[in-house]
């Protein structure tokens, strides 16, 4: 064990030392409780030996900074007095120490200290990396519940949170950001011809391609059955609805085939694009009603094509 050695007192602290170094452990020393304080921070001691009574901190204030350092693995603390300390014993172990020993003390009285010191930091080590592993493992299941699971976008759940989040910044900072509401022309279609395993394969290829279309900072949300959400922080309505032609050519130049058209046709998106203002009458669902809007506009008018909504359209 790596074990930490605090005592003012020169000859006791080399003697310990040579005695836990001849028992195969490695040493820290320091001669008060500052400097003790000061070597214990980042070294991954398991063990910590200090007097009680030592110059600027002594051995309970010690203690008290140790079990403070939360970022520091669990280490085993045990006090020195001498018979006439015995009285703050209780004090100490108040403070976050393990044990104590009496000056002097003999060896079987020490190897019985580091007994117990080896089975409890094994055990608060075992303990913190169950913890860890627990804290891993509840991250895993807090994305997951925000993923889409066939296309690995993010899900509804997701996106509402986040759209809420640039809303508020919208309101606070003044920040416009924009939204392109994409459908896969003719799904149905697809699905009915070629069946519905190939028509995932060909969803999760779009979803992919907007994916790669994607700048920084811009997301891709699984909006529900075959529709795609992609939302342009700090963009226009032109700059957004340049954005989602780029995508929408980049789907059609995949060349999907799709088996539901005539011979050579190809699987291909409408777009709806909308652009949220702070003006103090926008919010998320009137956004997402324009974008809706203008993508049935986009079906309406031929399909394969981006069509904008402008805010004050939806109002009038």
């Amino acid at each position: 064990m790596k074990i930490l050695i605090v005592d003012d007192s020169p000859t006791p602290r080399l003697l310990l030392k040579r005695e836990l170094e001849a028992l195969g452990h490695e040493c820290l020393v320091a001669e008060d409780g500052l400097e003790g304080w000061e070597t214990f921070q980042g070294s991954g001691v398991d063990v910590v030996i200090s007097d009680w009574m030592m110059p600027r901190m002594d051995g309970d204030q010690f203690c008290r900074k140790v079990r403070s350092d939360s970022d520091a693995p669990y280490a085993y603390f045990i006090l020195l007095t001498s018979l006439d300390d015995r009285k703050h014993v209780v004090a100490g172990m108040q403070a976050g120490a393990d044990d104590y020993l009496t000056k002097p003390f003999g060896d079987e009285e020490l190897a019985t200290r580091l007994i117990a010191a080896t089975r409890v930091t094994e055990l608060h080590r075992t303990l913190a990396t169950q913890q860890k592993e627990l804290e891993r493992l509840n991250a895993v299941l807090v994305e997951d519940s925000r993923r889409d699971q066939l296309t690995g976008l993010g899900n509804r759940r997701r996106q509402d949170e986040d759209l809420k989040v640039l809303a508020a910044r919208a309101e606070r900072y003044g920040h416009a950001f924009g939204v392109a509401l994409f459908d896969v022309d003719r799904f149905k279609a697809f699905n009915d011809t070629a069946g519905h395993l190939a028509g995932d394969d060909a969803l999760k290829t779009v979803a992919g391609e907007l994916i790669r279309q994607s700048r920084e900072g811009d997301a891709v949300y699984r909006y529900g059955g075959e529709q795609l959400l992609v939302v342009f922080p700090d963009q226009s309505l032109d700059t957004t609805s340049t954005a989602a032609e780029r995508m929408r050519e980049a789907i059609e130049a995949l060349s999907i085939p799709h088996p539901g058209l005539d011979p050579g046709g190809v699987v291909t998106v409408s777009a709806g694009v909308s652009c949220y203002h702070d003006e103090g009458q926008d919010d998320v669902e009137r956004l997402l009603a324009r974008a809706d809007s203008a993508l049935y506009n986009a079906k309406e008018s031929g399909r394969n094509r981006v069509v904008s909504r402008e805010r004050k359209q939806l109002l009038s």
